[in-house]
């Protein structure tokens, strides 16, 4: 099969063509931020702590103010994509070096491949929540099909969702939020205690694209269209889509969402009407598993710079249908969000070093690209200063060593703190010292 003119290069040494202007980067993350886990995480954004569940008011501010600082965060993370023409992982050369961008390159492929079977465990059981006869199965099939022929066009999925997709989405989500209005029972009470809480949950579902944002942002015709498509059109449609599912939440019942996630689609599919449009909902979320997939391929090729992407599309497309076919994928959220807490602080450190000290123009992403050592720092401060900070629970034994370390050195994380915000700040403040020591250091010399 011959290379498209207007699609992604098949290697690294292919010229990325720069077609995609505000709409297509607005639509295409639009729909990411429409996803049907954050029906089920709406109850998680009511109750982050569950002792103190925040008020109608409290939850929505919440979803706005995380949403808006987690798209800035990616939104940032895009530009360089859009001026070098490379992928995220490929821009870690100039981060890190060659060699030792390979290691945030293979926990990013792991994240991804995590996240792509998740996803389509997500589609399958929402699939069967409108049709109850077909087994899961089929479904994980279909939707790793779907999935892989995308990312075998992915610039022209995008161009589909713009032009088609998109509109199908709108509709369904404004007929929803007309009956929810209706419908769900009023909200009365709670407080907003643990509003942080819940900004630190929002903001951890919006970075969790950064590690992802360029490979889509180096086809951005320019770097305004690239910021401005992740910030606008992923903050309105997750907002839109955390205020859906606090109403799903209130019409399906707290005590049964908490039991079985799944249990929020039931309110969708019962609406009026509700099978058709939660059925268009069920297909767009193949936008996620797509984004995911994709982005694995474009980490491989960092490895492998002259693989045809298309043989790892095919290659990670059955290793992802095989992942959410065996392995029980609901039990990998918390190593995911382990992982992806690697990534706030290493583009923390990235935009500073390429926002603040890289000379216009250069930022070295050959395969030679010398190694940096010193960049590691702020990188690991910044984890640190992530886990120290963060109020989300994730595995026991993970937890227990962060709370060991706060006890030794009498650390006492307040409710106000915030683990994403704590690690980009310290990771940035890091990097812009370490920064201005060079720059004195190589003045110097120079006298």
């Amino acid at each position: 099969m011959a290379q498209v003119a207007d699609e992604v290069p098949l290697t690294l040494d292919g010229a990325p063509p720069k077609t995609l202007g505000v709409l297509d980067q607005g639509a295409l993350w639009a729909n990411l931020g429409v996803s049907l886990l954050g029906f089920s995480g709406a109850l998680f954004l009511l109750d982050p702590l569950g002792n103190a569940p925040l008020s109608l008011a409290g939850a929505l501010a919440a979803a706005l103010v995380g949403s808006l600082i987690g798209t800035a965060m990616v939104g940032l993370s895009a530009v360089p994509g859009t001026r070098t023409g490379q992928p995220a992982m490929v821009l870690l050369r100039g981060l890190f070096g060659a060699k030792i961008s390979y290691v945030p390159t293979v926990l990013n492929i792991v994240q991804m491949l995590g996240w792509g079977a998740f996803e389509l465990w997500v589609i399958a059981k929402a699939a069967t929540a409108i049709f109850g006869g077909v087994p899961y199965q089929v479904w994980v099939i279909a939707a790793g099909v779907l999935t892989t022929a995308l990312t075998i066009w992915p610039l022209g999925a995008i161009r589909l969702l713009r032009r088609y997709v998109t509109v199908g989405v709108i509709v369904s989500m404004l007929w929803f939020a007309w009956y929810f209005l209706n419908e769900a029972p009023t909200y009365a009470g709670g407080s907003w205690t643990a509003f942080p809480a819940a900004v630190d949950y929002v903001i951890a579902l919006s970075v969790s694209w950064v590690p992802m944002a360029a490979d889509f942002a180096r086809h951005s015709r320019s770097s305004r269209a690239a910021f401005t498509g992740v910030v606008g059109g992923y903050t309105l449609a997750q907002v839109a889509c955390l205020g859906l599912g606090v109403y799903a939440v209130a019409i399906a019942g707290s005590a049964a969402v908490t039991a079985d996630s799944t249990a929020v689609f039931a309110p969708f599919v019962a609406a009026p009407l509700g099978a058709l449009f939660f059925g268009i909902l069920v297909l767009r979320e193949t936008d996620q598993s797509f984004a995911n997939v994709y982005s694995t391929t474009m980490s491989l090729q960092n490895l492998m710079p002259r693989v045809d992407r298309r043989v790892f599309s095919v290659a990670i497309g059955l290793l992802t249908v095989a992942i959410a076919l065996i392995v029980d994928v609901t039990s990998y959220g918390a190593f995911l969000g382990v992982i992806g807490a690697v990534f706030v602080p290493m583009f923390a450190v990235l935009a500073v070093d390429y926002f603040v000290f890289a000379r216009a123009g250069h930022w070295n992403t050959a395969e030679d690209a010398p190694s940096r050592w010193s960049m590691l720092v702020p990188w690991a401060l910044g984890f640190v200063a992530y886990w120290l900070t963060t109020s989300t629970p994730t595995v026991a034994a993970w937890d227990g060593i962060w709370e060991g370390l706060r006890d030794a050195i009498g650390f006492t994380r307040q409710p106000w703190m915030n683990g994403a915000l704590g690690a980009a700040l310290v990771a940035a403040l890091v990097t812009l010292l370490a920064g201005a020591l060079t720059g004195r250091s190589r003045r110097a010399v120079r006298r």
